[in-house]
């Protein structure tokens, strides 16, 4: 990890940016969407009910968070996984809107290719996967900064145990996250968002399974602190809320980590489950639901806008 970070200080820096996309608000200003992980089980396990939920906050779009397709992601453009696993599942009226998505480390063991591919675009209108983008909602309300957080992992280079990855597009990687942590900061410099949002797959600190992810402590956490990031989707001591939803499908893995002082991690569920949002220029409610679709945690936030504003 000290290698990995000197190396990122020397590579030469290129100019670049993350790509852009645009979601209106509704007509009073105010926004609201689920959020969802680890899904894409063919129907296995029990899926999350959110369409009674969209509904009823009149969801304006859905962001994923990766493993969109277990084990290991798509084969290809033409996998039946993706109507399986996707089409097929979320058929609900509430949920026939846009899903934001970013890659998990399940998705880089199939063809990375294949999800980011306009014809999957095609075949459901609804999916739009991008490697790392942001998502101007509002148009000023928010800002969605999606970061591919998989490459950051050295165990997936290291240590791939059995599982093969495709890191088309990816190598050289230092290369790669340098760049990408330029462009990160350089989004975050621009924004004049009211509320600044980080999605990525990776947790940095988590009571889960998986642990904390030291990669991002060290790399992103620094530059989510700079720029006064509100919210890290996927507790530090730090002003940024930490939130994981990371239940959609197959759960109860019953392995957490008790040494968490309480007082830093408010909330923790091993079973399965989404996330909702809603956000104002001056509010941010935000819910954990169970697959029934009961609430099991809610947490709000407010800011004080600036007159310059």
């Amino acid at each position: 990890m000290g290698l990995l970070l000197g190396l990122l200080l020397v590579l030469p820096l290129a100019k670049a940016e993350l790509e852009r996309v645009e979601h209106a608000a509704k007509a009073d200003g105010s926004l609201s969407f689920l959020v969802v992980r680890d899904w894409g089980r063919k129907r296995l396990y029990n899926q999350s009910q959110m369409g009674s939920i969209g509904e009823k906050i009149e969801v304006d779009f859905i962001i994923s968070t990766g493993d969109n397709f277990y084990d290991d992601g798509l084969r290809g453009v033409k996998d039946p996984a993706f109507h399986q696993s996707f089409s097929d599942i979320y058929t609900a009226p509430s949920l026939q809107k846009q899903w934001y998505i970013v890659l998990g480390n399940h998705d880089y063991r199939g063809n990375v290719e294949a999800q980011l591919s306009p014809m999957l675009r095609k075949m459901d209108t609804r999916w739009l996967c991008l490697r790392s983008f942001i998502l101007i909602a509002g148009p000023q309300m928010a800002e969605i900064f999606f970061v591919d957080a998989t490459p950051f992992v050295s165990n997936y280079f290291i240590d791939p145990k059995d599982h093969v990855y495709d890191w088309k597009g990816i190598s050289p990687r230092l290369h790669y996250i340098n760049n990408l942590l330029l462009e990160f900061e350089s989004g975050l410099r621009e924004s004049t968002a009211k509320w600044k949002i980080v999605v990525g797959q990776h947790t940095t600190k988590s009571a889960g399974h998986h642990g904390n992810t030291h990669e991002l402590a060290i790399h992103l956490l620094p530059i989510l602190q700079a720029y006064h990031v509100d919210l890290y989707i996927s507790n530090t001591d730090s002003s940024i809320q930490f939130l994981t939803s990371g239940g959609g499908s197959k759960a109860w893995r019953g392995d957490v980590n008790n040494r968490w002082n309480p007082q830093k991690m408010k909330f923790y569920y091993d079973g399965q489950g989404f996330m909702s949002v809603e956000m104002t220029e001056t509010d941010v409610d935000i819910k954990f639901y169970d697959v029934f679709g009961y609430a099991i945690y809610k947490w709000s936030t407010s800011k004080l806008i600036s007159s310059a504003m």
